[in-house]
């Protein structure tokens, strides 16, 4: 499933053009901490398997007030080369490709 165009953002990663975005509003269980932050990311010309990233902070607009960290294009640029690295061939299509980096995460109860 293809990214939409709007409200992505583009990054270049090693002369590659990439598409990502980040849901404007958390889900349910991200707005209740029980889930953390996710994210896409896709290959901006020929998209094919897109990249799902899961961070370790909660969705800075989840319901509880809990501190959050803004994802970054640093962070967004860390993660496509890790996933790149680890197989993810954003021009085949495909089933997404999970990059889990929710290591330290700790749900609200």
């Amino acid at each position: 499933m293809a990214l939409g165009r709007k409200g992505s953002r583009r990054i270049v990663v090693d002369g590659t053009t990439y598409r990502w975005r980040l849901r404007r509003r958390p889900t349910y269980c991200q707005a209740l901490c029980w889930s953390p932050c996710t994210y896409a990311a896709e290959h901006a010309e020929h998209p094919g398997t897109t990249l799902v990233v899961t961070t370790n902070q909660p969705h800075t607009g989840n319901w509880l007030g809990r501190p959050g960290t803004p994802v970054l294009p640093s962070d967004v640029a860390d993660a496509i080369g890790t996933a790149l690295r680890q197989g993810w061939n954003p021009t085949r299509a495909g089933s997404p490709f999970h990059l889990d980096q929710s290591a330290g995460f700790s749900p609200s109860l």
